[in-house]
C-alpha cells in the first residue's frame, strides 16, 4: 500500500513526486517508457526559469534525481487499468499495487507520420512546439505541416522571427478557423501549398528538407526545419473506462487537478487545459500532489 502512486515520469509526474516526499508520503512512480516525457526531445530549452538553457535530457534528470533522493520508488512497467475505490487498485503488466491516492501524469504522444527520416531528425531539425524552439530558427525558412488550428497558430507564431513559412496541407484547403485562416493570408512570408502528401525528411548531419507529393507533382522544400502539427493522442487508454474523458481523450478535471473520482488526481497534458508546457506541467504537478496530500490527511 502507497499513499500516492504517480502514473508518469514527466515534469507533472516528477513534480507530484517531489511534493508529495516532501509532505512525508509515500510515492511510487510508473514509468512505460523513458523519464522526462516530451521534453527529452528538446535539446535546447530557453524557457524554463532559472535556466538560460538547458536540454531537456538534463533537466529530466535534474528532475529524476531529486525525486530520487528525496525517496520515491521507481517502476519501469506500462499501467493498464486503474480502479477507484478507497483503496486505488493499479494494475501493470507485471503485478497489481494499491494506494490510497493516484496521480496521473501520463502526458501525451505527438501524433507523427511515419515517413523515412523523421525519426531520425525529430530534436534536430523536426520540432512539435514553435514556442519551445522557434528562436531556433530566426531569419530561416521553415516548413509547418498540418492545416488545423495548431498548425496555423504555428505558423504565425514563427512568421514573427523567420524569414519564410510553408505551410504544407494535404487537403485542398486549411480545416481550422476563418480568423486563422484569414491572418495566414494576410502574411506576406507565409505561403501554403495545398494537397500535399510527405513523403520524407532528409539531411545528412543536418536537416535539409522534406521531399512532398503536391498535386501528383514530386518536389522537395529546401527549409531549415520542420514543425511537425497534426495534433496530439492523451496517453489515457490505461484510464479511458473509469475516469471521465474529453471527446479528445483528455482527462476531465478542474485547475486544482481533481477528477470526478475521489482520490484520483491528472496532472500535465494528459488533462484537459489551454496551455501545454513544461511550467504547466510542473504547476499541475504541485497542485495534484498538494491535493493528493490533502485528500490521504482528510480520510
Amino acid at each position: 500500500m502507497y499513499d500516492i502512486i504517480v502514473i508518469g515520469g514527466g515534469p507533472a509526474g516528477l513534480t507530484a513526486a517531489i511534493y508529495g516526499r516532501r509532505a512525508g508520503k509515500s510515492v511510487l512512480i510508473f514509468e512505460k517508457d523513458g523519464f522526462g516525457g516530451q521534453m527529452t526531445h528538446s535539446p535546447k530549452i530557453e524557457n524554463y526559469p532559472g535556466y538560460n538553457e538547458i536540454s531537456g535530457l538534463e533537466l529530466s534528470d535534474k528532475m529524476f534525481e531529486q525525486a530520487l533522493a528525496l525517496g520515491a520508488e521507481i517502476e519501469i512497467d506500462e499501467v493498464l487499468s486503474v480502479t477507484p475505490g478507497d483503496v486505488k487498485k493499479v494494475k501493470t503488466a507485471g503485478a497489481e499495487y494499491e494506494a490510497k491516492a493516484v496521480i496521473i501524469a501520463a502526458g501525451v504522444k505527438h501524433r507523427t507520420l511515419g515517413v523515412p527520416g523523421e525519426e531520425e531528425f525529430i530534436g534536430n531539425g523536426i520540432s512539435f512546439c514553435a514556442v519551445c524552439d522557434g528562436a531556433f530558427y530566426a531569419d530561416k525558412h521553415v516548413a509547418v505541416i498540418g492545416g488545423g488550428n495548431s498548425a496555423m497558430q504555428e505558423a504565425i507564431m514563427l512568421s514573427e522571427r523567420c524569414s519564410h513559412v510553408t505551410i504544407l496541407q494535404d487537403m485542398p484547403y486549411l480545416t481550422g478557423e476563418k480568423t486563422l485562416a484569414d491572418i495566414i493570408a494576410g502574411k506576406s512570408n507565409v505561403s501554403v501549398k495545398y494537397n500535399c502528401k510527405i513523403i520524407s525528411f532528409s539531411g545528412d548531419t543536418e536537416f535539409k528538407g522534406v521531399a512532398v507529393l503536391c498535386d501528383n507533382m514530386e518536389e522537395f522544400i529546401d527549409c531549415d526545419g520542420c514543425f511537425i502539427a497534426i495534433g496530439l493522442i492523451p496517453n489515457n487508454d490505461a484510464v479511458k473506462d473509469t475516469i471521465e474523458l474529453d471527446k479528445y481523450g483528455y482527462i476531465v478535471s478542474d485547475e486544482a487537478c481533481t477528477t470526478k473520482e475521489s482520490g484520483i488526481y491528472a496532472a500535465g497534458d494528459c488533462r484537459t487545459k489551454k496551455i501545454r508546457q513544461i511550467t504547466t506541467a510542473t504547476a499541475d504537478g504541485a497542485s495534484a500532489a498538494l491535493a493528493a496530500c490533502r485528500y490521504i490527511d482528510g480520510r
